[in-house]
């Protein structure tokens, strides 16, 4: 009895504890119908277009558990505070077309006069607990407070380290419109956004957003979730066309047919932005290793490639900096351009290429 009372209470205590807002809200009514309505929901939970396991074969979660307690690389974090480099967003020239990263898979542009922020993460971590996945010192020299007003706010998927809680509220007064997959929108209004700020898409879905600025969401292999139950709401890229070309928002995904399709579709692409980073040979089929990161550029006929999705959390067991140079590698031997410029630089989008190793000297 006395162990049937202490589960008791740590259900309780557990349940007690998601109910806070940073955990969101799950679709219901109009939007769950909606969700249930689409092509790639079944069985009560949107799915992938080819079969996706969380684990690749001869993998478990308790080794994977094991792995991430006694087996992180002693350089997973860097050694030293990153070098940023602080712009100043709310005056920059408005006939520039600019990008500024952020770290990981947080970045800012301009583009044509419009602002846009993709997933941006400012609150210091990438988790529902306040003390835990810290961001790496000197990654997190932006605030909210530094975001201009923005035009569009693209969000990939709800995972924490994409759709974080206090940026998302603080910014909503300086947003004009979120575009993101089906069932995010819950997330959102829970936290304050208004309906008409919101649109929610499926994939292959196509939105006008006016003045020679379009999007298309098209799929990406992943999946979904901020508490128990996955793939409740939908992850998603976007193909986002501009007055400067077309350019690929990618969230993240593991490797598949879909990057090829996705370039005999759309492409070629001026600019394809690619996660990279966090992977591992146990979840391979959700996160790309750095050379399918460079194949899926090609697949994508990218004319540039930013890797992002590194250099700010540690959620893989690699060193912080193997990403980048594991990608830059493989695409001077596919012949792939590539941007890696430092945090919080901006970098004009047709400048020459960035070659600084500005990583080089923080091991």
């Amino acid at each position: 009895m006395i162990i049937e009372a202490l589960v008791v209470a740590l259900v309780l205590v557990t349940w007690a504890y998601m109910q806070q807002p940073q955990f969101g809200k799950i679709p219901e009514g109009a939007r769950l119908t909606r969700i249930q309505r689409s092509p790639n929901y079944r069985d009560g939970a949107f799915q992938n277009k080819n079969f996706t396991p969380d684990l690749a074969e001869g993998a478990s979660y308790y080794k994977v558990i094991k792995d991430f307690i006694f087996g992180k690389s002693k350089r997973a974090a860097p050694a030293k505070v990153l070098p940023g480099e602080k712009t100043d967003l709310k005056n920059l020239n408005s006939d520039e077309d600019i990008i500024v990263w952020f770290g990981h898979s947080s970045y800012f542009m301009q583009i044509g006069g419009k602002r846009i922020l993709v997933d941006p993460v400012f609150s210091g971590n990438a988790s529902p607990l306040s003390f835990t996945t810290r961001s790496f010192d000197g990654a997190d020299i932006y605030t909210t407070e530094d975001m201009p007003e923005i035009d569009f706010l693209f969000i990939s998927h709800d995972h924490y380290d994409h759709l974080d809680y206090k940026t998302i509220k603080q910014l909503q007064p300086k947003v004009k419109l979120v575009v993101t997959g089906l069932g995010v929108g819950a997330h959102l209004e829970y936290w304050g956004y208004d309906t008409a700020q919101v649109k929610e898409l499926d994939w292959n879905e196509h939105l006008d957003l006016g003045n020679g600025f379009e999007v298309n969401t098209v799929s990406a292999r992943h999946f979904s979730g901020r508490g128990f139950k996955r793939n409740g709401t939908l992850w998603t890229s976007f193909v986002f066309t501009t007055p400067f070309g077309r350019l690929f928002l990618g969230g993240d995904s593991g490797y598949d047919t879909h990057f090829a399709e996705i370039g005999e579709q759309f492409g070629p692409f001026d600019l394809v932005i690619l996660e990279n980073g966090q992977y591992n040979e146990s979840w391979k089929y959700i996160h790309m290793m750095p050379e399918q990161v460079v194949q899926a550029a090609l697949d994508l006929k990218a004319r540039k490639l930013f890797p992002v999705h590194w250099a700010k959390f540690t959620l893989a067991l690699h060193d912080w900096d193997e990403p980048i140079n594991r990608v830059l590698k493989e695409s001077h031997r596919r012949n792939m351009p590539v941007m890696h410029p430092r945090i919080g630089k901006a970098v004009n989008l047709t400048d020459t290429l960035t070659h600084e190793r500005w990583w080089d000297d923080h091991k």
